[in-house]
């Protein structure tokens, strides 16, 4: 393909964010940027399907590959997709234009602002799962920051300054080291290609220092345990369409990084250091469950339940097995569906009674019937019942887990037991019970825009949770390569 699809989809917001910007606001709707953001957004998703029916699911080959010279003899801007990627590629387009709807309810000042900062994000988010240079995909991983910061700081709630540099600060100082790997990595291959550098390989001598310097910036950004402090209070400030752009994108990257990077240029190291990781993502599931089960704030008991299923996520990509690793990409997926999701849900309710605080609810199935609907749906989404995204992934992992290592599996497991004892809780507590606050009774059920963002969420959970062959079919290539990629470097080194 001659044309720069690619470039186009990474372009497409920041071009549509420019219009904005340099636009007057002439109507105090802000129908203008409504109407612009929303359609930019649409177009790029429309693209990004297209890719999807084009992509070529019988290789595990990098396609739609654009390279051009950015700064001659260090940095290439080189661009591709695979079997991997191109999935993260869709959730990215797929959820933002949700979020771009939602902002009418959760958003009432300088939303044009607001929706310049989600459109620059979505070009950065893109750029991240694309991008086949280093330094290319550093630049993308972290300006990624920007955005977010500021969605945070401005548009958030009383704490919003503390919690936006908290985040700032864990995320940046975690890929600091990160910088410094790339650029070693430079000067020991002589480039930052990834395609060039899976070819290669890396010296061993250095691999191990390269691999916990890329560790220091996924696991913030995972989050994984202890790094996973700035999650709860990020998102319990951040407005509505902030926190589903956050659970539902900007943690995939950290996951789809570990799998790229961390298993594709460093396979000697991560044999050494599954055993860190497996201790991890096991006090994560278990330790983040358990401080679940005790929050009184809905968003706080989500993010925490968000830092329980990345552990899924990073214990079945470092199994090293097509189970695992496929079953962490689809766990991924669902993840992005279902916390997007219950994080609308949590904003419906706050809109209309202002407040996140579980005790202040109670028997609203009898005032909001269709919102209590959805809402259990994206509740057993979430815990892992069969039918749902949500139980393809976590099956996949738990088998390649109990194939590995027996006893990380059982105490993994304990997890989901405790997944659906704080998400069956907290939809006991809010929807089922006495309507003893009378305020209650004066919420309105869903309006048109709430009732069409949740059923777009709901309709890929249960289809691709009865149906994964379309996931599976197209990762299955690129996974099988990469782990047999894996084991080649083992043996040659």
């Amino acid at each position: 393909m001659n044309f720069p699809i690619l470039s186009s989809l990474i372009l497409l917001p920041t071009i549509g964010a420019l219009f904005l910007f340099f636009t007057k606001n002439k109507d105090g709707n802000n129908l203008t940027a409504k109407y612009v953001s929303l359609f930019t957004t649409i177009v790029n998703f429309l693209i990004s399907i297209y890719l999807w029916i084009y992509f070529d699911q019988s290789t595990s080959n990098f396609q739609f590959i654009e390279e051009r010279q950015w700064i001659d003899g260090f940095i290439n801007y080189k661009v591709g997709i695979d079997g991997i990627s191109i999935l993260f590629v869709i959730l990215t387009t797929f959820i933002t234009p949700l979020c771009i709807i939602s902002v009418n309810n959760s958003v009432k000042t300088r939303l044009r602002d607001f929706l310049i900062a989600i459109l620059i994000m979505e070009s950065f988010m893109i750029g991240v799962f694309c991008a086949l240079d280093l330094v290319v995909f550093y630049l993308f991983f972290e300006a990624g920051l920007i955005p977010m910061f500021l969605i945070i700081g401005i548009w958030g709630g009383p704490k919003r300054v503390y919690s936006a540099f908290k985040f700032f600060l864990y995320t940046l100082l975690g890929s600091v080291l990160m910088l410094v790997a790339i650029i070693s990595i430079y000067w020991i291959t002589g480039t930052t290609d990834v395609i060039q550098l899976y070819e290669q390989g890396i010296d061993t001598r250095y691999q191990n220092l390269l691999w916990l310097a890329f560790f220091s910036s996924f696991a913030v950004k995972t989050p994984m345990w202890p790094v996973h402090t700035w999650l709860p209070d990020a998102h319990v400030e951040a407005p509505t369409a902030g926190s589903v752009l956050l659970a539902a994108i900007l943690l995939k990257m950290a996951g789809y990084g570990f799998i790229r990077f961390s298993l594709g240029l460093f396979p000697v190291a991560s044999e050494i250091f599954t055993p860190l990781i497996y201790t991890l993502s096991v006090i994560a599931i278990i330790f983040t469950s358990l401080i679940a089960l005790m929050q009184e704030d809905m968003k706080k008991l989500i993010a925490y339940s968000s830092v329980a299923h990345m552990g899924f996520v990073t214990l079945g990509i470092f199994t090293i097995q097509q189970q695992g690793i496929e079953g962490s990409i689809i766990q991924m997926i669902s993840h992005g569906l279902v916390s997007a999701a219950l994080f609308l849900c949590v904003g419906v309710i706050y809109d209309r009674m202002h407040s996140r605080l579980i005790n202040s609810y109670g028997g609203i199935v009898a005032v909001i019937p269709k919102y209590s609907i959805l809402f259990m749906l994206f509740t057993l989404a979430a815990l892992g019942l069969p039918g749902t995204t949500g139980f393809i992934g976590e099956f996949l992992i738990l088998m390649a887990a109990f194939k590995d290592n027996f006893l990380v599996a059982v105490i993994a497991s304990l997890g989901v037991i405790l997944g659906a004892a704080y998400m069956l809780w907290l939809y006991k507590r809010v929807v089922f019970g006495k309507l003893i606050n009378v305020e209650l009774k004066k919420m309105v059920d869903l309006n048109r825009s709430e009732y069409f963002i949740l059923t777009c969420l709901a309709v890929p959970t249960l289809f691709f949770g009865f149906y994964p062959d379309p996931l599976i079919n197209t990762i299955e290539i690129s996974v099988n390569d990469l782990i047999n990629m894996y084991k080649t470097n083992l043996i040659n080194k």
